[in-house]
């Protein structure tokens, strides 16, 4: 029998021995030897379970997940139940040609995806009557604090720091901000915003609508004022209840956030789920995250790019506005699919009927008796209920299966899509049971019901001058795919214009696209995974908590720490976890001047706005002609910081893709100066199973499951990076629901303390619980041996590249000929000689049906290649064979057979609007542009559009559909 190892890493035995001749190595352990240092080397193998079949996987987690118990919910505060389309989760959900895409920095390959995110942003900006609005953010919580970021970097020259803060917020959203917050030196103020005082020293005023307790209120007049005094106004905002009601750009707002999880997407444990960021126009060069904007290819044809790139993190380092390097891309197409499927009229009746279920719930309740805080609401209603009616009350819910939220003075309940007449019945009938009233349940219901039938809903005066006057998701694109042969044919249509792993390797470097094999997908859309409220009891989440803790074990092995924390939904998001674990460290020990973060300039391209987001000064640290942390610089900046020094920040390898030397005595050196060491975990497919960051001296680190365990990229999103530590276990991410439950990590019972300085990284308790299984699944199914096996595979993969590239392109720093897992190729002089730039080879290598690999990063004018242990060696010789004839191409121009300005890379990529001219415009032929080398006809993949002009995108900044609906059409 086949285990699954043998499926998960591509070159066959044969093909192992065959690379290994060519790099003249005996076998792979003796390739660990030389490649990678003796002093990092683990002396024995993980401690992991035995690996297991595909089908005991499978098994073994449904017994976990079958623990979870799956209550109906009312609980709501952001989460909440709802129907995913069959037609969206078969073909998007579950497709691995929407999985496997990378983010669309390559758009002439990426137009599919482009255009959903376009379709999301267009659904975001007319549903909450904002200018512009980015692709999605990582969940609502952060999405709040990226807008404060905003607000603050509009308005900072002032030097205004104060926040206020509306009182009736998800208490999620406020634990966020005040952690955020607390980072960069702001101030935040809670109180009741309806007696707001407009004082100058504020910069903004965040607002909820509905608010926790469920009202829905009028803010436009706090908006005027506040925008005459040069405060910004935020909103947090419920996306299905803008399809009734005022909408926030109706009120003056400046910003709007929110989670779009109520558009189709299970409540799956927290996360993942698309958040929303829309601003006004004056925001727009500070709004994170990514943006798509229409711009048109070399034929002057509409085309599609992600726009003002020049924003990102990675790009402008510590002087960043925000560290967002991702965000939730798969997630926000399928919440504006789901938008699609529906319609204007669908969405609409979805609101209409959630709100419906809250007015027949207020009215069955008044009509036995309760006192309801609020009428004025969409979909929650509060409930006051004195003890001890209250207790029982709870005790005869949790006997029915169902959960609602308690307030100080009673219960709330959030009314869904799912919710049905006989849902209302169930609660009425519960409610009963502590009401004196005579009225049996179905006069109770008929009363309600033709008190409801009288009059408009919206005839409730506090609601009358609220609902909404102008139409919804006026684009076509949100009224021609109702029927499911329509929208299938439309996803397809999209699809069709993506590169993704079913069609080739992708090999960027410091990306890690490998396989993401369907085993560990599937437990995904389990109901017993994805049905479950973060907030739910404890009790209810026992299979959530048996894995988590499990996958927390299986990666503290792996790294050598003890304790992990799972908030952080993003890498980024790890980064700013664990160096603010570092400031609070030397915080509590009386060391609070310590600010100063070392970053070699090797390390990953998000470290510098990680760094400075969590409140410290960035200093670089250099590197030596051979890629090494220079030790003499390390020496004079921890001389000339010592006092100051809070921790120097690496990556390992680093992405100069080698394994440096001496890392024990660098990490030595810095403790010995008072500082810590953090590890990015990005390039951690190198390490695990050969090395532990923790034996070197590492004191915390993130890791990125969508890189090294398999989490699909989705097109940009989702991502897990959880952070790890020993050392500074008592500075972990935080959170009030942990809190409550005195649950501290991954697997202790008994509470930590929390202190003041306890973060709170991200909306829910295990952040993206709803993937966690598919790095459990990857785990359990590799086990020990399997993981060493993938990484050997993964270095021996890199090298073999690098050693058939090295004798057409020179091969940047190499440690004994050899590299790590991934190699930087040097394409530098080319430009010079040939007029040849990084981007022409990288738009090229899409007529060799390729992704390219990661362009000009670390090194301008360079290539780094990632294969991964996931292709085989007939794919490597494909990508092999591909750059060495665009090398011959290259030569042919510096011969000059080719004029510098017109040749197959300034023409390339070459479509199929090129093939069908009725006269072949190149001084080339048709053979050449499309079918270089003779296996690309077997595996021809058509870019949708030519290259793409990038700054005219930019000069007209256009981020909605546009009008004339090119680009939507069904192809």
């Amino acid at each position: 029998m086949h285990q699954f190892t043998d499926r998960h890493i591509g070159p066959r035995a044969s093909e192992i021995q065959e690379m290994l001749r060519v790099l003249d190595i005996k076998n792979l352990e003796e390739l660990l030897k030389q490649a990678a240092p003796k002093e990092i080397q683990l002396k024995k193998e993980l401690n992991l379970k035995p690996s297991i079949s595909e089908s005991k996987c499978l098994e073994e987690l449904k017994k976990i997940a079958n623990k979870n118990q799956i209550f109906q919910s009312y609980i709501g505060q952001g989460y909440y139940e709802t129907n995913m389309p069959t037609v969206i989760q078969r073909n998007i959900l579950e497709n691995p040609i929407w999985l496997t895409s990378y983010t669309p920095y390559q758009p002439e390959i990426a137009q599919g995806r482009l255009q959903a995110l376009l379709n999301f942003q267009t659904m975001i900006t007319e549903l909450s009557d904002m200018d512009i609005a980015n692709a999605s953010l990582l969940d609502a919580g952060t999405a709040a604090a990226e807008a404060i970021y905003m607000a603050y970097n509009h308005r900072k020259r002032d030097g205004s720091k104060h926040v206020f803060m509306d009182q009736h917020i998800f208490l999620q959203t406020k634990k966020i901000i005040e952690s955020r917050a607390k980072a960069i030196g702001l101030l935040v103020d809670i109180g009741d915003a309806e007696k707001f005082n407009y004082d100058e020293k504020y910069f903004c005023v965040l607002l909820q609508t509905p608010a926790a307790n469920g009202r829905i209120i009028d803010w436009e007049n706090l908006c005027q004022q506040a925008r005459n005094k040069g405060i910004a106004s935020i909103f947090s905002t419920d996306l299905m209840s803008l399809c009734l009601f005022k909408t926030p750009g109706k009120m003056g707002a400046d910003i709007v956030t929110g989670s779009c999880q109520r558009f189709g997407l299970g409540m799956m444990g927290g996360g993942p789920h698309a958040a929303y960021l829309a601003a006004k126009k004056e925001y727009t060069r500070l709004l994170p995250g990514r943006v798509v904007g229409v711009s048109k290819d070399r034929h002057g044809k509409p085309a599609l790019r992600l726009a003002i790139q020049t924003r990102e993190q990675h790009i402008r380092r510590e002087r960043a506005t925000s560290n967002i390097c991702t965000a939730q891309a798969l997630l926000a197409v399928l919440a504006s699919m789901f938008a699609m499927y529906h319609g204007v009229q669908g969405l609409y009746n979805i609101a209409k009927h959630i709100h419906h279920m809250a007015l027949y719930l207020i009215a069955a309740l008044k009509k036995i008796g309760f006192v309801v805080s609020h009428t004025d609401i969409f979909d929650t209603v509060q409930v006051k209920i004195p003890n001890p009616a209250l207790q029982k009350l709870n005790k005869a819910f949790i006997k029915n299966k169902i959960n609602v939220a308690t307030w100080d003075k009673g219960v709330s309940l959030s009314m869904n899509e799912t919710t049905t007449e006989k849902d209302i019945k169930d609660l009425i009938r519960i409610f009963l049971q502590i009401s004196h009233s005579r009225y049996t349940i179905d006069e109770v219901l008929n009363l309600a019901g033709q008190d409801l039938k009288k009059a408009n809903p919206f005839n409730n005066k506090s609601l009358k001058t609220l609902s909404r006057q102008n139409p919804i998701l006026k684009h076509k694109n949100f009224s021609s795919y109702h029927s499911e042969t329509r929208l299938l044919r439309y996803i397809h249509s999209l699809q069709s214009m993506d590169l993704s792993l079913t069609h080739s390797m992708i090999p960027l470097g410091s990306c890690t696209m490998k396989l993401n094999a369907t085993t560990e997908l599937l437990p995904v859309t389990w109901p017993a995974f994805a049905k479950i409220h973060p907030f739910a009891p404890l009790d209810q989440l026992e299979g959530y908590r048996l894995m988590i803790q499990e996958l927390g074990k299986y990666l503290c092995e792996i790294t050598g720490f003890e304790d992990i924390s799972f908030q952080p939904n993003a890498g980024s998001q790890g980064e700013y976890a664990g160096l603010l674990a570092i400031r609070h460290y030397h915080e509590n020990i009386g060391a609070k001047k310590k600010d100063v973060c070392l970053i070699p300039v090797s390390a990953h391209g998000t470290n510098p706005a990680s760094a400075r987001m969590a409140g410290l000064k960035v200093v670089e640290l250099l590197c030596d002609s051979e890629g090494n942390i220079s030790h003499d610089d390390l020496e004079k900046k921890l001389k000339m910081h010592g006092d100051s020094l809070a921790a120097l920040m690496i990556t390992y390898p680093s992405t100069f893709g080698i394994f440096e030397k001496g890392l024990p005595e660098i990490c030595n050196k810095v403790h010995t100066a008072g500082g810590l060491v953090y590890l990015d975990g990005a390039n951690m497919n190198a390490l695990v199973g050969i090395s532990r960051p923790a034996d070197w001296g590492v004191d915390i680190c993130h890791l990125n499951l969508h890189k090294t365990f398999c989490i699909p990229h989705g097109g940009g999103g989702p991502g897990v990076g959880p952070i790890l530590t020993t050392r500074l276990k008592k500075y972990l991410p935080g959170h009030w629901y942990l809190d409550k439950h005195a649950i501290h990590g991954f697997a202790s019972t008994s509470k930590n303390s929390w202190d003041k300085m306890k973060t709170n990284i991200s909306s829910a308790p295990w952040g993206s619980a709803g993937i966690l299984m598919i790095s459990w699944a990857y785990i359990r199914l590799m086990g020990a041996s399997g993981l060493k096996q993938a990484t050997s595979v993964a270095i021996l993969n890199a090298n073999y590249l690098a050693k058939r590239l090295s004798k057409h392109f020179k091969i940047l720093y190499r440690k004994n000929a050899l590299v790590a897992h991934e190699c930087i190729i040097d394409l530098r002089k080319f430009y010079h000689t040939a007029g040849v730039s990084i981007e022409d080879i990288a738009k090229r290598l899409m007529d060799y049906g390729f992704h390219a690999p990661t362009m000009s990063w670390p090194v301008p004018g360079t290539l780094m290649v990632e294969p991964t242990e996931s292709e085989d060696k007939i794919e490597l010789d494909r990508f092999s064979e591909a750059l060495i004839l665009i090398r011959q191409e290259i030569q042919e121009i510096m011969d000059k057979k080719y004029s510098k300005t017109n040749n197959v890379f300034k023409n390339a990529p070459h479509v199929l609007e090129d093939a069908t001219k009725e006269k072949w415009p190149f001084p080339y032929s048709q053979q050449k542009a499309f079918y270089p080398l003779s296996w690309v006809k077997e595996h021809k993949f058509w870019p949708a559009v030519s290259r793409v002009e990038q700054a005219y995108g930019d000069i007209h900044l256009f981020c909605t559909c546009p009008p004339m609906n090119s680009l939507s059409s069904e192809r």
